[in-house]
């Protein structure tokens, strides 16, 4: 357990270090928020609700996606194992003395924790400032909305690892990798709330392992979540522990039957 915390300070650690990198990008998405804000109270001014949702709702969902976003990785292609896969460095990898899977996870989770604590308070902070959010005041409600993005970050996680693995067959991860970024951003929702996204668009998008990632846990912060708190945990668990079995279940079968890249 010592080696992948001390893996977790050191990602952590590099991450913290590019602060001006940090400072543009939090600036970046706080734009972006207001812009979004700006179009949602555009669209909830002809329609004062909508699923469920109100003004405040909405305009603080586009704060908070925007904050989520560094942490959930939503627009990374992949882990940093991809990469290492496609040069064949992955075998220096495969002779560390720690479980691989756990190994990517504890530096993947160094960086989200970096992203979390450099780039989701301003965008959010800023918001809550010159916009009509609702952030609610009970620590319960905040402490489930960290268990979801916990779960959520997981996910996100699970997804991009599978990704990653790809390059073991592909030789090249980063097609499957664009796939991957394209329908996050739709079915996670980032572009729009899935809560409002009618029909069965809406009921299908809601049962993807992307509505875990941002959607679900901003749904229990809002206290709008269908089912309550308790269906979106199960929810989050479920596909957290599928996708990472699957990654496990995966790399057993790469370290076995693949040949890394240049031999």
């Amino acid at each position: 357990m010592r080696v992948y915390l001390t893996a977790v300070r050191l990602s952590l650690r590099r991450y913290l270090a590019y602060r001006s990198s940090a400072a543009a990008g939090a600036f970046t998405n706080t734009v972006f928020g207001c812009i979004r804000a700006f179009v949602l109270m555009a669209l909830w001014k002809q329609k004062p609700e909508i699923g469920g949702w109100d003004l405040a709702d909405a305009v603080t969902y586009a704060f908070l996606t925007q904050g989520l976003l560094a942490p959930m990785g939503v627009f990374m292609t992949s882990t940093e194992l991809g990469p290492r896969i496609r040069t064949g460095d992955v075998a220096v990898d495969l002779y560390r003395p720690v479980d691989f899977q756990t190994w990517w996870l504890s530096l993947d989770l160094g960086r989200a924790l970096g992203g979390g604590l450099l780039r989701t308070v301003p965008p959010v902070l800023f918001g809550a400032l010159l916009f009509p959010v609702r952030l609610p005041s009970s620590p319960l409600r905040w402490t489930e909305f960290a268990v979801c993005c916990a779960l959520g970050y997981l996910i996100s996680f699970g997804l991009r690892y599978l990704a990653s693995l790809a390059a073991f067959w592909t030789m090249d991860e980063r097609g499957m990798s664009s796939i991957l970024v394209a329908l996050g951003m739709f079915c996670s929702g980032l572009i729009i709330p899935l809560s409002v996204v009618p029909g069965a668009l809406g009921t299908v998008l809601l049962h993807t392992p992307w509505a875990g990632i941002m959607q679900m846990p901003i749904n229990v912060l809002l206290g709008t979540q269908s089912g309550g708190v308790g269906y979106a945990l199960a929810f989050g668990t479920f596909w957290a522990v599928l996708l990472l079995a699957a990654g496990r279940m995966l790399t057993d079968v790469a370290r076995h039957k693949v040949v890394v890249q240049g031999g």
